[in-house]
């Protein structure tokens, strides 16, 4: 699907370290107002993929839980932590801190 590709080809741009919401994906890709749309592409990226869906996280700055991910929302986390991404107490991210600015590295 051309949509998924334009979504993954953004969150490829994503540098280490930082994070972008889905509504920012979404915008980006020139997709306003899809970010369910970017959602649903970045469920469907396995989680060893070059693509790095970990980096994009909802608009209050938290991972999108779904016990449909089979304990990948763990996995998220902690690839963020990895990247020296910190959470508060309340399980939230600074988006003022990690956003991505949306700019090319």
């Amino acid at each position: 699907m051309a949509a998924y590709e334009t979504i993954y080809a953004i969150v490829r741009q994503i540098p280490v370290g930082q994070v972008a919401t889905y509504g920012q994906v979404a915008d980006l890709a020139n997709m306003s107002g899809r970010a369910r749309l970017v959602g649903y592409a970045l469920f469907r990226v396995a989680p060893n993929s070059d693509i790095p869906w970990h980096r994009v996280i909802n608009a209050k700055g938290e991972i999108s839980e779904s016990p449909e991910r089979y304990g990948s929302d763990y996995l998220q986390r902690s690839l963020l932590e990895a990247e020296g991404i910190q959470f508060t107490p309340q399980g939230k991210i600074s988006l003022r801190d990690y956003r991505w600015s949306g700019q090319s590295a």
